[in-house]
């Protein structure tokens, strides 16, 4: 039983004012991956830190695994736990949804009438998925073959649709960046036709990537391998089109193809769509003073500070920073935020730097990986030396790690404060 003190979002609202005060040295808003992780990093370092997280959901989920729940290597409820399992013992929960973020003042206002003020606030609510952004696509999600892995409950139902289809064309698409982990849609398109490979049936589909950008992967060193699997699996790569509406029974999708000088919408039918909506940061975040012109968070890239508030940090999904919004980004910014906002804290320069390290184990088939790791400005940040792991091609090794290492690695060290190979850089 975790022993989190927890205060729930039906708290009395008759209380007095006064009552609905609160004050921590430390307030989280986000109880996800990275909420949790810099925490348990902030705990590690000074465990007498009143601490409290602002988080509102029943459930935490290990949403890298839903890529491997689309394939059929994971069952979905194996990345799920309740988020009482995975809150730390040593912070305050409130199980209530922030509503304003008032850093001039030091405040953060929750859905249930409480403030809480703080001496530093890290930011860190993920990212927003724009569902309604394709018009028609919410009401056809999960039937008429259209469906999306970045939904817990519809993961699953890629997999069955894969199962099913023997004949047919099969759509998957990309919207326009930033998207969290750049590399699931596709993903799912490679896991997809090496099942229907090795059924037999991958010569009688149609298979299409139609992405809104202009290149298979934005880190141009990946790419030779990646269009190797395109011409393994016969797919046609559509680019510069992007997905603007779905008809669901009539199984039709339609696309807006852009190029320097012109603009027109087509249309085509499908078997399987697999989508991959638009995404922004959370309204909390967009509508607050903390946000930069494109509603993100605006952090310094290197300390992840926040540009006009000094007592203000974030990390994960929801930051303005250039690198790949990824798990493994988070892993290795918690540390960074929790050394230099200890530092702010006590007057002392910030001493950790973040190069933008996030990493994207794009699955080209089902044992194998091709472990992309790259900084800001696409620089590769691998891991392990050549002779362990050939960075830019794919390998059996790439793929142990994707399946078996990094859901013991989130669960056990990185939730629990652990920093295994995540140790900041000294800022230069």
């Amino acid at each position: 039983m975790n022993e989190s003190t927890v205060m729930n979002e039906s708290t009395d609202t008759n209380q007095s004012t006064a009552a609905n005060e609160k004050y921590h040295d430390i307030v989280i808003i986000g109880g996800g991956a990275g909420g949790i992780a810099v925490a348990a990093s902030l705990h590690k370092r000074r465990a007498d830190l009143d601490i409290a997280i602002v988080e509102p959901a029943q459930d935490h989920f290990y949403q890298p695994g839903w890529t491997l729940v689309g394939g059929g290597v994971f069952t979905a409820e194996q990345t799920r736990r309740s988020m009482h399992s995975v809150m730390p013992s040593f912070v305050t929960w409130y199980q209530a949804a922030a509503e304003q973020l008032l850093p001039e003042s030091r405040q953060v206002v929750l859905g249930n009438g409480t403030t809480l003020g703080y001496r530093a606030l890290v930011v860190a609510p993920g990212l927003e998925i724009d569902w309604q952004a394709i018009d028609g696509l919410e009401e056809t999600l999960g039937k008429n073959g259209v469906t999306s892995n970045y939904r817990f409950d519809l993961a699953p139902y890629t997999w069955s649709l894969v199962q099913a289809m023997r004949g047919g064309k099969a759509l998957f698409t990309q919207p326009p960046m930033p998207i969290k982990c750049a590399g699931a849609p596709q993903k799912a398109m490679y896991l997809s036709c090496h099942e229907w490979e090795k059924q037999g049936v991958l010569n009688g589909i149609d298979v299409h990537f139609h992405n809104a950008g202009g290149v298979m992967f934005g880190v141009s060193d990946f790419v030779p391998a990646l269009d190797e699997y395109v011409q393994r699996y016969g797919i046609h790569k559509q680019f510069q089109q992007n997905l603007i509406a779905v008809d669901g029974p009539a199984q039709k999708a339609r696309f807006r193809v852009t190029s320097e000088d012109s603009s027109e919408e087509i249309e085509t039918d499908f078997d399987m769509l697999h989508v991959v909506p638009p995404q922004r940061a959370p309204r909390l975040v967009r509508e607050s003073s903390l946000a930069n012109e494109g509603g993100w968070l605006d952090l310094d890239a290197d300390t992840l500070q926040h540009n006009h508030f000094s007592d203000v940090f974030g990390l994960g999904d929801a930051s303005g920073t250039g690198n790949a919004k990824t798990a493994a980004a988070v892993r290795k910014q918690a540390p960074v935020v929790a050394d230099n906002l200890l530092a702010v804290l006590d007057g002392k320069p910030m001493p950790s730097g973040y190069a933008g390290y996030g990493a994207c184990p794009l699955t080209v088939e089902r044992g194998r990986v091709v472990l992309a790791e790259f900084g800001y400005g696409g620089k590769l940040q691998p891991t392990f030396p050549s002779w362990i792991n050939q960075a830019t091609r794919p390998t059996r090794l790439g793929w142990n790690i994707k399946a078996q290492q990094l859901p013991f690695i989130y669960w056990n060290l990185m939730l629990k404060g652990h920093e295994w190979l995540a140790k900041p850089q000294a800022r230069t």
